[in-house]
Formats: structure tokens, C-alpha cells, sequence
């Protein structure tokens, strides 16, 4: 029973695979940990405006004027994690977004819940105005496999390298630093 931590049930270990390996799939279609982090700012900007801690008997109340404030904040950072994962065209705004909120609850919502809201807003605004989605991998073998394409009168000056119109020059294409065609400074015909 030690080496079997699933125990004897049939084709669970393999329905655990399945189900880790389809959560990682969509995980890496989208900005999930830029997400988490939105989603993990709020938190603690929306609790500590709103609790009472105690230190060794001694009543720390964190609540001030701040908290409507406080849980606006929080809930759009919340918000703006969630959409992260579920709206990946809007990660640029979404972390633009984050990053300016995350900046106003410093201020407005007790130092940004205590720097942690603080600092997981900037990481995740931060993560979702960097992540790029890559191409399907399809894409990328289509355009790799594709042979370059003359243009129509161009006398083998310049090539097409994709379908798509992407230009550049063949090896004996365009002219030399001097003016002259490749082909004539070669010395070929």
C-alpha cells in the first residue's frame, strides 16, 4: 500500500494524469500566474481594513476611513484576476489596471494591506503586461516548411520568404554596397 499512494481503485492514477495534464494545458494558454497574483492582491487589502488583530493582548484596529475604499480596490484587483484567466485580450489593460490600483491602495487602503496586496498587485500587473501569447504550434511548422516564393517581375531580385509577405533578400539578390547588383560584383554573368 506504500507504493501505491492511490490505493488499489482501477484507472485512477490515470484519471489524476489526465485531469493535471488538461489543467496544465489551459494554464499555458493564458496568464495564470499573473492572474494569481491579482487575484492573491486583493486579498489582504480587502482583510486587514476590516479585522482586529491582537499582538500578546493588545488590540491592533486597522480599520479607518479607508475601508470603502479599501474593498473597491480589492474586489476590481479580484476582478482583474479572473479576467486574466478568462479574457486573455485584455492582459495589457488588465495589468495596466493592476498596477495603478495596486500604486492607489498604498495610500488609500493601509499601505496596500500591509505591502503584501501591494507587492502581489505589482508582481501579477507587472507578469500580465509582459506575457505573450506564443503562435499554435501548427503555425509555426506551416510557416517553417514553407518554401520562399518569387515576386511576379522582380528578375530574382528579391524573394518572398512567406506566403504572408514577409520580404527578404536572396543570397544573390539586391544591390552591393557600390550600387551594383551581388550577381555583377561576383564577376558572374
Amino acid at each position: 500500500m506504500i507504493n501505491e499512494p492511490f490505493g488499489t481503485l482501477p484507472g485512477l492514477r490515470d484519471r489524476i494524469d489526465g485531469t493535471r495534464r488538461r489543467f496544465r494545458i489551459w494554464r499555458g494558454g493564458r496568464p495564470f500566474w499573473a492572474g494569481l497574483f491579482m487575484l492573491l492582491a486583493g486579498v489582504p487589502i480587502i482583510y486587514f481594513p476590516y479585522v482586529h488583530i491582537t499582538l500578546k493582548g493588545v488590540a491592533v484596529a486597522l480599520a479607518t476611513t479607508a475601508g470603502a475604499a479599501s474593498l473597491i480596490i480589492g474586489i476590481l484587483l479580484m476582478t482583474l484576476g479572473v479576467t486574466l484567466w478568462f479574457q486573455q485580450q485584455v492582459r495589457v489593460f488588465a495589468g495596466i489596471a493592476g498596477l495603478l490600483l495596486s500604486l492607489v491602495s498604498f495610500p488609500l487602503a493601509n499601505f496596500g494591506g500591509l505591502l503584501f496586496g501591494l507587492s502581489f498587485g505589482l508582481v501579477g500587473g507587472s507578469l500580465a503586461c509582459a506575457w505573450d501569447p506564443s503562435p499554435p504550434e501548427a503555425e509555426v511548422q506551416h510557416s517553417a516548411a514553407a518554401p520562399p516564393v518569387a515576386v511576379p517581375g522582380s528578375e530574382g531580385r528579391m524573394t518572398v520568404d512567406t506566403p504572408t509577405g514577409q520580404t527578404g533578400g536572396a543570397p544573390d539578390a539586391g544591390p552591393s554596397p557600390r550600387g551594383e547588383n551581388a550577381a555583377d560584383a561576383r564577376g558572374t554573368p
